[in-house]
């Protein structure tokens, strides 16, 4: 169980990693997006899920489940949703003012044209 875990915690991790360093920004949020739900993951792995647990110690020799690592990441999880909504709104404004869906606001055939420019001394 611990080796499926680990492994679904890298994959997200790498796919999250993957789309932040794509050049157009739905791939962004998603990414952050991912980069979020595997650090829910990762907190609720640290936090030794247990099933069939009280959540208040009752007695010394009974395991109990510990709820911090429950409450941060419901926490975790509505402030991502607000960012996230937050992130696709400038998203969209940034699309709409720049005509562009890139990070950086030009088309790669648009960065080539100002580089090349830029080397014969003109300017856009």
């Amino acid at each position: 169980m611990e080796l499926l875990l680990s492994s679904a915690l890298g994959i997200v991790t790498a796919c999250g990693i993957y789309l932040i360093l794509r050049g157009r920004t739905f791939s962004v949020v998603l990414g952050l997006s991912l980069l979020g739900y595997a650090v829910n993951l990762f907190i609720f792995a640290m936090g030794r899920l247990t099933t069939a647990a009280p959540p208040v110690i009752v007695d010394q020799a009974v395991a109990y489940a510990d709820p911090l690592p429950q409450a941060l990441v419901l926490t975790a999880i509505v402030i991502g949703f607000g960012m996230t909504g937050f992130i696709v709104e400038l998203a969209l404004r940034t699309r709409h003012d720049t005509k562009s869906d890139h990070v950086d606001g030009q088309e790669p055939d648009q960065k080539a044209q100002a580089l090349q420019a830029s080397k014969e001394g003109k300017v856009t």
